[in-house]
């Protein structure tokens, strides 16, 4: 196996790894443990710990970015739903790695911190790009740097949330999480 290929299969059980660990539980040890390698080994591929759990994060967040990518649905509300739905699975079946991930962002880890905000960027501004400022001005919407702050903190309300749902539903659908969700960001964007 060529060094590229054997390190993007150790990216990928460590990825898989924090679906079920914090950050903080993911070590290199457990890494070589799991893949059957030694921990001298996995040092060839990352330096140390601090850039075995950024190439992990940076692969999270990519995948989190592609699994909420846009299907070919005609309907902006309906679309929003479908991606909202994608990243509340993905949140579901990686919660402890995803709720570590956010807090070490929250805490202070600088590259974490920037790979969660580039994520984040990317899933806000990926509203933009869809809707198209032709689609936005037939909603009566503007893009301005005034929208793109309530949209941003729209992001993080649909975030928090989410992370609480998953908790304790409150009474709430599925269904019904995702369609108030996507209903509460044209609101958002609408109110003046």
């Amino acid at each position: 196996m060529s060094p590229e290929s054997r390190r993007e299969q150790l990216l990928e059980l460590g990825t898989q790894l924090l679906s079920t660990r914090t950050l903080e539980e993911l070590s290199i040890e457990v890494l070589a443990e799991e893949a059957g390698i030694s921990r001298g080994l996995l040092y060839h591929y990352f330096g140390n710990k601090q850039e075995f759990h950024v190439a992990v994060v940076r692969r999270a967040v990519e995948q989190l970015v592609a699994i909420t990518a846009p299907r070919d649905i005609a309907d902006p509300l309906e679309q929003l739903a479908v991606s909202i739905g994608a990243y509340l699975d993905y949140v579901v079946e990686n919660h402890t790695g995803y709720v570590s991930l956010v807090r070490a962002a929250a805490g202070g880890n600088e590259e974490v911190r920037t790979i969660y905000e580039e994520g984040r960027r990317a899933l806000i501004d990926r509203i933009f790009e869809i809707n198209g400022p032709e689609q936005l001005a037939q909603l009566g919407i503007e893009d301005s740097p005034g929208l793109r702050l309530m949209v941003d903190g729209w992001g993080a309300m649909t975030e928090s949330v989410i992370l609480a749902w998953i908790e304790d539903p409150h009474g709430l659908s599925r269904e019904d999480l995702l369609h108030r969700l996507a209903v509460a960001l044209p609101a958002i964007a609408l109110a003046r």
